[in-house]
C-alpha cells in the first residue's frame, strides 16, 4: 500500500490545486464589482468557482486512481459522446458571447467544447498508438483518424468558437507529430490544413473578428472600440510594476477591463501582484507542462506517452493563447488561463486531465521500480519510444 502511494506524482497533485485555489482568490478580487453590477451577490463567482473546484478535485483524485489503459476500451463511447454533445449544443444550446456553445441547466452553464479537448486527445492517442507498427503508411495509419478530428473541429467552428477549435487543432497536431509519422507526411498535413484555413477564411470574416484583429495589432487607432480591452490590459500590466498595487487594489477591474475574472485575469494579477505574481503563476503552469512531457518521455506504453503529450500540450497551448491575447501578440479569442480564470467546464476538464496524467505517472514509477528488481524481466520499450530512440541515434 505504501509503495502504491509513493508512486503518485505529488507535484502534479499539489501544483494544480495551488493554481486553482489562487485562481479562486483572484476571481473573487476581480469579480466583486462585476457581480454587484449584474445584480448578484459580491461573492457569486467565488462560490461558483469553489463549487467547480471541489467537483474538479474529486474528478482529479478519482481519475488518478483509475487505470488510464481502460480509456482505450472506452474510446468509441468517449468520441461518440463528444460528437453527440456538440450536435446537441448546436440544436438546443444557449448563446453567450456570440456563440451557441453552452448547455444551460438552471443557472449552471456547461460547455461541451471543453470536454471535446480531452476527448480528442484520448481518441488520437488510442488510434495512433495502435497504428505504431505501420505508422509510415499515410493512407492506412495517418489519414483515417483525421476524418473524425475534422468532424469535431467543424462542429465547434459552426458554433462558432474559433478559439477552442484552434486549440484542438494544435493539440491534435502535437499528438500527431509525436506519434512518429514521417516528415513528408507531416508536410502534407500542414499544407492541407493551411489550404482549408485559406478556403474557410472568407466565410469566417465578420465585423467582430475584424475588430479583434484590429484591436490586437492597432489598438490605439480605435481606443474607444476595438482597441479598448487591450489598452486597458496594457494599463493594468504597466501599473503593476514589480510587486503590484496590492491584492484587491486593481482599478481596471472596476468596469474598465471587460472579462477581468475570465479572459483577462492575468492582467488583474499583474496589476495587483506585479511581475512577481505573474512569474509565480507562469512557473506553476510550466511545472505542470514540463512534468507531463517528462512523464511522456519515461512512459514505455505508446498510448500513455501520447496521452501525456496531449494533456501537457493542451495546458501549454491554452496558456500561450490566453497570454498572447492579453499582451497583443494574438487577437482576443475568449480563451481562459488554465486553472486560474473563471470557468467551471474548463476547470473540471483540466483537473480531470491532470488526474489522468497522474495515473500515467504512477504507472511509469511502478514500471521503473519493477525493472530495478533483478529477478523481474524488464518491460520492452513501446514502438513509439523505439522510433524516438532511432531518430536520436540518426541525429
Amino acid at each position: 500500500m505504501m509503495q502504491k502511494l509513493k508512486n503518485y506524482d505529488y507535484t502534479l497533485m499539489i501544483v494544480p490545486i495551488l493554481l486553482a485555489l489562487f485562481g479562486i482568490v483572484m476571481i473573487y478580487s476581480a469579480s466583486m464589482v462585476t457581480a454587484v453590477v449584474e445584480g448578484l451577490e459580491s461573492n457569486h463567482y467565488l462560490i461558483r468557482q469553489t463549487q467547480w473546484f471541489l467537483l474538479g478535485l474529486t474528478a482529479m483524485i478519482t481519475l488518478s486512481l483509475f487505470p488510464y489503459q481502460y480509456y482505450q476500451r472506452l474510446v468509441k463511447i468517449i468520441i461518440v459522446s463528444v460528437i453527440l454533445m456538440l450536435i446537441g449544443v448546436k440544436l438546443f444550446g444557449t448563446t453567450a458571447g456570440n456563440a451557441q456553445s453552452w448547455f444551460r441547466i438552471g443557472s449552471v452553464g456547461i460547455q461541451p467544447a471543453e470536454f471535446a479537448k480531452i476527448g480528442i486527445i484520448i481518441y488520437l492517442a488510442s488510434v495512433y498508438s495502435k497504428k505504431q507498427k505501420y505508422i509510415d503508411d499515410f493512407y492506412k495509419a495517418v489519414l483515417p483518424p483525421l476524418v473524425m478530428t475534422g468532424i469535431i473541429l467543424t462542429l465547434i467552428v459552426v458554433q462558432p468558437d474559433i478559439g477552442t477549435s484552434f486549440i484542438i487543432l494544435l493539440i491534435a497536431g502535437s499528438v500527431i507529430i509525436s506519434s512518429g509519422i514521417r516528415f513528408k507526411h507531416l508536410l502534407i498535413l500542414v499544407m492541407c490544413a493551411l489550404t482549408l484555413i485559406l478556403i474557410a477564411i472568407p466565410n469566417m470574416v465578420t465585423d467582430v473578428r475584424v475588430n479583434r484583429v484590429t484591436g490586437a495589432y492597432q489598438p490605439f487607432e480605435a481606443p474607444e472600440t476595438a482597441g479598448h480591452h487591450l489598452i486597458q490590459s496594457y494599463l493594468a500590466i504597466g501599473v503593476g510594476g514589480l510587486t503590484g498595487e496590492g491584492l484587491g487594489q486593481s482599478v481596471q477591474k472596476l468596469g474598465f477591463l471587460f472579462g477581468a475574472h475570465t479572459d483577462f485575469i492575468m492582467s488583474v494579477i499583474a496589476e495587483e501582484l506585479g511581475f512577481l505574481g505573474v512569474v509565480i503563476v507562469l512557473g506553476l503552469l510550466a511545472t505542470i507542462v514540463l512534468r507531463g512531457l517528462y512523464i511522456s518521455s519515461r512512459c514505455k506504453d505508446s498510448f500513455g506517452a501520447l496521452l501525456a503529450i496531449g494533456i501537457s500540450s493542451m495546458i501549454g497551448i491554452q496558456a500561450f493563447i490566453n497570454l498572447g491575447s492579453i499582451s497583443g501578440i494574438l487577437p482576443i479569442t475568449g480563451v481562459t488561463l488554465p486553472f486560474v480564470s473563471y470557468g467551471g467546464s474548463s476547470l473540471l476538464v483540466l483537473m480531470a486531465s491532470v488526474g489522468i496524467l497522474n495515473n500515467i505517472a504512477k504507472q511509469v514509477k511502478s514500471d521503473e521500480s519493477d525493472s530495478d528488481e533483478p529477478n523481474k524481466k524488464q518491460s520492452k520499450p513501446s514502438h513509439l519510444n523505439q522510433r524516438m530512440n532511432k531518430q536520436k541515434a540518426v541525429r
